[in-house]
């Protein structure tokens, strides 16, 4: 095969290193553009054997140093996103909607194979959310400037290294209860991270193209039950307690004065909506990629980390009576 040069954005993320691995298996040459090359090239070189990767320092916001980016490139792969919007920094207009619509023209002025964009499930029903809205808005203006681009849906991502079961493991492990939001009811399907840069990958080397790929796990569990799982494996009992709206609202407002919010009022709006597939797209068991890693299976592989003695725990070598 042909050497592929892929150009990756976002590629120092839990999503972005697996690809790397995978990509660079594969004998796919991978650029990765990083804001920060001192903070993030240690992590990125170590994903794979020398000479596959080259590491830029770029923000998104320079455009003629990213348009020169794409002259060698056949392939480019979009992973930015963010949770929530931080003042004086990064917004969800910038990097949802402006950004991508400019990797789509680069794109396309350079005759690239492919352009792959990693965007999130349920932003067609999430209208009053501004994160949803940006998300859905970055996906009209890719489509309109390279239509044979290809959009993933995933829902919730998780690995050892997410920012979802462990945040969640930590504070269940240090809190007395824990609040349960539209009474826990809403809907998710967990996508292990490693199900997800399959995908990925088979929609590179089967040139999957101009489709909106909506990529599941194999389980839907609702909010409720996810923490009744994490609470489980982490051998730990903790009282769940729905929460009224207003407070919620206001504990929504009181997190987004902190740096790394917990919750922000747009995700409470978010926590609204099922985040499972629709059907009204194919999903990545349709085009010939089934997730198979069971929730309860990866996340036990980790979890020892938040329970009774943590990695020293002698408590997995007394027999049971």
């Amino acid at each position: 095969m042909k050497e592929k040069n892929c150009l990756i954005f976002g590629g120092s993320g839990q999503i972005g290193r697996n690809l790397l691995r995978k990509l660079t298996k594969n004998n796919y040459r991978v650029t990765v553009v990083t804001r920060n090359i001192h903070q993030k090239s240690y992590i990125i070189k170590t994903q794979a054997n020398a000479g596959y990767i080259e590491i830029v320092e770029a923000s998104i916001y320079e455009e003629d140093k990213l348009r020169n980016l794409f002259k060698n490139a056949h392939i480019c792969i979009n992973l930015i996103g963010i949770l929530f919007e931080k003042k004086g920094g990064n917004t969800f207009k910038n990097v949802h909607t402006i950004f991508p619509g400019l990797l789509a023209k680069f794109c396309k002025e350079f005759n690239l194979e492919h352009f792959i964009h990693l965007s999130a499930l349920g932003i067609n029903e999430a209208k009053d959310s501004i994160y949803a809205q940006s998300k859905l808005e970055g996906e009209k203006n890719i489509l309109r400037n390279f239509p044979l681009a290809t959009i993933l849906r995933p829902s919730v991502v998780y690995s050892v290294d997410d920012n979802f079961t462990t945040n969640f493991m930590t504070l269940l492990s240090r809190l007395p209860f824990f609040p349960l939001y539209y009474e826990g009811k809403t809907k998710f399907a967990p996508i292990h991270c490693s199900d997800l840069t399959d995908t990925i990958f088979h929609v590179i080397s089967k040139k999957i193209q101009s489709k909106i790929i909506e990529c599941v796990g194999p389980e839907e569990i609702s909010f409720k039950d996810i923490l009744v799982r994490l609470l489980k494996l982490i051998d730990k009992e903790r009282i769940l307690i729905p929460m009224p709206l207003v407070m919620a609202k206001l504990s929504a407002k009181f997190f987004e004065m902190l740096p790394n919010p917990l919750l922000t009022t747009d995700q409470l709006k978010l926590l609204r909506y099922d985040n499972i597939k629709s059907n009204k797209y194919k999903t990545n068991s349709e085009i010939g990629v089934p997730s198979v890693k069971l929730f309860d299976e990866e996340v036990k592989k980790y979890c020892y980390m938040w329970r009774k003695g943590g990695q020293f725990s002698t408590d997995k070598y007394k027999s049971k009576k």
